[in-house]
């Protein structure tokens, strides 16, 4: 979709969209709202600005944030439970997919 063929609303509109369904534990949406929008949030001074774009801009900020949590928390729950998993017994193998076998 080329942003410039589109209104304004129907910019804001599909921003917001983007945002709240970053919150069904779909931070590579946020991701997408940030690449996808940043240019139409951030533009040069030289252009003019519209009445929807600090809108716009709040919710690119806020998806860069709910991203950036994500990078954050994912990989510090993958080492937690991949070190902590033998000691966690019942409980680990519940939250698994694949049990390994053998010794812990």
């Amino acid at each position: 979709m080329n942003l410039s063929k589109v209104s304004n609303e129907k910019k804001l509109q599909l921003c917001k969209i983007y945002f709240r369904t970053g919150f069904a534990l779909l931070p590579f949406v946020w991701a997408v709202n940030v690449f996808w929008f940043f240019k139409e949030a951030f533009k040069t001074p030289s252009s003019p600005s519209y009445p929807e774009q600090q809108q716009i801009k709040n919710y690119v900020i806020y998806s860069a944030l709910g991203t950036l949590v994500w990078i954050l928390i994912l990989p510090v729950w993958i080492i937690i439970f991949q070190t902590k998993r033998a000691e966690w017994g019942a409980l680990a193998d519940y939250m698994s997919f694949i049990i390994p076998l053998g010794k812990p």
